[in-house]
Order: structure tokens, then C-alpha cells, then sequence
């Protein structure tokens, strides 16, 4: 597969009060097209900092960031690099513009001057990808947030975009919510091949993705698979983040003196893993 989202050497810093504050030291990052990357980090770590780069939301102080091939610094770009990459931020009302669900939808098309006909059919299939076809109508106000988030994700795949990054999207969402907005992106990545790139301090978020990079004071401390980070427990604690409670719980049980593995992540895992020792 080939990079869709790359970084060389990333530094970003801003000043404030005369002093100057690093936000991000030197990140090189490569992203799979086709893939699905969280990213974990604790508040100021830099995670949504480094998101609005890949956006073009925010410009390199240093080093290259490049969407699809194309440098992000370069003026002529920014307007084919935002086709390509989307992006969808935490509070979902902040992202609605219209009083009826489908004209949300259509906002971004209608500005970039596409056919009435073509506006019309990609509005109606993106609100069948995210399950909102038959809310169309509705006013995204009377919606619930995971709905509203749902319509926030169909406004960007209107767009046709190969990548979709997501600042905490669920950070306000309820766990139904949460599951419905999950749901959605696993479908997208899974059935239409869409680039994934999740911000979140959901660790049971994090676990259904294919890669976790996780920053800590503008640095990636660790980049790697859901099972192979996770393991690292202490590591992960001690810069301020949590585990999945399955990886908790064996993880306690092993500090306890009973042999279990705590690198299983999902329920059923963890269940196998707890009948194992209770077969003993």
C-alpha cells in the first residue's frame, strides 16, 4: 500500500507571552492508504495538533508534511489536498451550517460549484453509507449527537475524500453514540476502503483500529499494533493514559500472581483467557 499521509521531521511551536512552546519535536510519520490509525495521547501531548496538519488547518514551523504525495506548504495545493483529506472535529453542532439535514450535507458541494445532479447523488449515498438516508429531511438539531456526528461524517464523504481524520470526535457522545460514530468509521474503512486517522482518549476505541501511534510531549513514544502497545502497561499509565478494561483487569489478576496473559483485548478474548485459569 502507499503512504497516503506523511510527515518528515514535523516541528510545530507557538509563541506565547514571549516564550515559545513545542508542540511537536520532529515527528516522522508514515500512513498507510487503506489503513486505520488511532492516535492517543494526554491533553497538550500534541495529537490534535499534529491532526490539523494533515488537513492543512496548520503549517509545518519545520520539517514536511505531505497529503497523497502533495506538500502541504505549498500554496497551489491546499485546495486539492482538503479533497483529500477530511475532517471532522469534537463537537458536532460546531459543524452544522444548514436546517435540514441533506442541505448540510450539500453545503461544501454546492460552494465548490458541483451539478445539481451530482450534488443530489452523492448526498443520497453518503447518508446511506452513515444510515441517515431515511433522516434526510429532518431538521440535525432534533438529532441525537451520534446522529449529528453521523451527518457531520456524511458532509465530508460527500467529498469523495481517500482519508478521513477525526479530532475526538465521541468526546461529547454518550456510549450509544460513541458506538454508532465507531461503527460508521469501521464500515467506512472496512467496505470502501477509506483512510482512517482517530484522535481519541478512548482506549476501547483504539483497540478496534489496525495501528496505534501514541505521542507524548510533542514525540511518538510508541508505534505499533493494538496488542503490542497494549502491553506495554506501566509505560502507557505513566504518561497519564489508561488501558482497555479487559487488558486492566488481566493485567491486575497477573500482578496477583496468576499466570493469565494480559495482551488480549477484546471480551471474548478475555473471557477465553479467565477459563483457562479457572480450568486449571
Amino acid at each position: 500500500m502507499t503512504d497516503i499521509l506523511q510527515t518528515e521531521n514535523l516541528y510545530y511551536s507557538y509563541n506565547n507571552e514571549n516564550e515559545t512552546h513545542e508542540v511537536l519535536k520532529n515527528i516522522s510519520l508514515n500512513i498507510k492508504k487503506g489503513s486505520f490509525v488511532s492516535v492517543l495521547g494526554h491533553n497538550g501531548s500534541g495529537k490534535s495538533t499534529l491532526a490539523k496538519h494533515f488537513n492543512v488547518i496548520l503549517l509545518p514551523c519545520g520539517g514536511k508534511v505531505y497529503v497523497a504525495g502533495m506538500d502541504t506548504s505549498d500554496e497551489s495545493k491546499i485546495f486539492d489536498i482538503r479533497q483529500k483529506t477530511g475532517m471532522v472535529f469534537q463537537n458536532p453542532d460546531n459543524q452544522l451550517v444548514a436546517s435540514v439535514v441533506e442541505e448540510d450535507v450539500a453545503f461544501a458541494l454546492e460552494n465548490l460549484g458541483v451539478p445539481s445532479a451530482e450534488i443530489r447523488t452523492r448526498v443520497d449515498e453518503a447518508l446511506k453509507i452513515v444510515g441517515l438516508y431515511d433522516y434526510r429531511l429532518s431538521a440535525p438539531h432534533m438529532l441525537s449527537g451520534g446522529q449529528k456526528q453521523r451527518v457531520a461524517i456524511a458532509g465530508i464523504l460527500a467529498m469523495q475524500p481517500e482519508c478521513i481524520v477525526l479530532d475526538e470526535p465521541t468526546a461529547m457522545l454518550d456510549p450509544n453514540g460513541r458506538k454508532e460514530v465507531l461503527s460508521t468509521l469501521k464500515k467506512l474503512n472496512k467496505e470502501r476502503g477509506i483512510t482512517v486517522v482517530l484522535i481519541t482518549h478512548y482506549m476501547e476505541e483504539a483497540a478496534m483500529s489496525d495501528r496505534i501511534v501514541v505521542i507524548d510531549n510533542g514525540e511518538i513514544l510508541l508505534d505499533d499494533t493494538p496488542r503490542e502497545i497494549f502491553k506495554n502497561v506501566e509505560l502507557i499509565k505513566s504518561i497519564g493514559l489508561d488501558v482497555p478494561q479487559t487488558t486492566e483487569l488481566l493485567y491486575e489478576l497477573y500482578r496477583s500472581g496468576i499466570k493469565v496473559s494480559f495482551e488480549n483485548l477484546t471480551v471474548d478474548e478475555c473471557v477465553n483467557e479467565l477459563m483457562k485459569v479457572l480450568e486449571v
